[in-house]
Parts: structure tokens; sequence; C-alpha cells
């Protein structure tokens, strides 16, 4: 008994210190030895990914499986329910739909398109300047606070600092009045969603304005912390942005 306590004991600290073992190994290994050995292990981690899935879907068809009570619905009469809910859902989805549309009309409906010609400017690098990989922002954009640049040599897009903004003009459509208000975020630039991503700011763009300031009150009585604006001049030609408020 001494014995098989001492070999099961030796056994399961073996085991235990093999996942320690083969990391160090992961480490130490170099070359084609690496190669394989990665290989090998990420063919054990699809399989493992695999195996645990089908234990999932096992436990799930289980619980699915197992019979009801005497007050629950027979299983030939559960998909009625399903119907009428999926039924219930799309008509909701579909009247959100409806009152978005009517609630988010913008100033602008219709903006002129923007090519990346006028976007972008293409700047050559290299010894000899034959690369041309990178490209210059040549229009006004929003930069966050968390920001922070990539080393210069892997730098695709180039936003200058003389043409970064962070205030814009918000004009009120009810209140007649017009706030210089911090932005936020760049919601959505109509020329392109790569245009969105970089925080390129152009006639027409749907920005994120703090209207902390202005003290606007839902109807549940919660300050609004941010609304929607659209901006309705050229910043690049004037050195600002303008914009409307979306109410």
């Amino acid at each position: 008994i001494c014995i098989l306590y001492f070999f099961k004991s030796f056994r399961r600290k073996k085991e235990a210190r093999e996942p320690h073992e083969r990391s160090l190994k992961a480490r130490k290994i170099r070359g084609l030895k690496a190669k394989i050995a990665n290989k090998e292990r990420f063919k054990e981690k699809v399989q493992m990914k695999k195996t645990l899935r089908m234990h999932e879907l096992k436990k799930t068809n289980q619980k699915a499986g197992e019979a009801g009570g005497p007050g629950e619905k027979p299983a030939y009469l559960l998909d009625r329910d399903e119907q009428i809910s999926a039924k219930i859902l799309s008509n909701t989805v579909k009247q959100k739909r409806a009152e978005k549309v009517g609630k988010w009309e913008v100033p602008l409906p219709k903006v002129r398109s923007i090519s990346e010609a006028e976007v972008f400017k293409v700047v050559r690098t290299g010894k000899s300047k034959r690369k041309a990989w990178k490209r210059m922002v040549t229009k006004m954009c929003f930069v966050g606070d968390t920001f922070t640049r990539k080393p210069p040599k892997f730098e695709r897009f180039i936003r200058p600092m003389g043409l970064r903004v962070r205030k814009a003009n918000v004009t009120h459509p009810e209140l007649k009045a017009t706030f210089q208000l911090p932005i936020i975020g760049v919601k959505k630039n109509p020329s392109s969603p790569m245009y969105t991503s970089l925080g390129v700011v152009t006639k027409g763009t749907i920005i994120e304005v703090n209207v902390s300031d202005l003290g606007l009150v839902t109807p549940g009585g919660k300050v609004v912390w941010g609304k929607y604006a659209q901006v309705t001049n050229n910043p690049e030609n004037e050195g600002c942005v303008n914009a409307v408020l979306i109410v």
C-alpha cells in the first residue's frame, strides 16, 4: 500500500511538473526544432479546443433533451412560442429603426465625396526616396488624448500637429447660441470608413462633442454628457470646426 501511495504521488508530481518543463524547453529551443515543436503544440491546442467544444455541446444537448415537468408544454408545441417571440422582436426592431430615421435628421443630408488624392499626400521615404507607402493627412483630424504615435519608421498615416483639432464651435439650433465644446470622437465620416478610423474631419462629418457644460438633461433626469453634431464648414480652409448640434 505504501509503495502504491508513493508511486501515485510521484506520478502526480511528475504530471504537475510537465507543463513547466515543456514551457522551459519551448523557450530554449531554436531554429527548426522550435518550428516543429510549435506546430505540434498548435495541433494539440486545436484538438483540445475541439474536445472541449464537443463536451459543451453534449451538455447542452442533454439539458435540452431532459423531460419537462407535468405543467410544461410538449416538445412539438415549443416552436410556436419561438415564432411569436421572434415576430414581436422583429416588429420592435422595425419600430426602433423607424424612430431612429426620424430622430437623426442631419442639417446637411448630402455632401460631396472626397477622394483619397485630396485627403492624402504621398510621402516618399528610403535612401533614394523610392518607397511611397507613407501618406500624410492634408485635412483637419481629431486625435484623442490616449493616442500614441507609432515609431516613425512604421507609421503609415502621418497626422501633422498643425492639422489636429480638439474643440469645435457648436451651434444649438433651438437655443440659437454657439458654444466652444471639446470633441470626444469622430462618429462617422460620410466619404469613407478609413477616414472615420483616422479621425479626419471634413464637411458633413458626424462628431461627438462634450455637452456637460450646457446642462442638458434627459427626461429621466440624468445629465447628458455627449451628443452628436454635424460639421457644416470646410475646416481645412477656415482653420476651425463649425458644427450644428443634432437634437
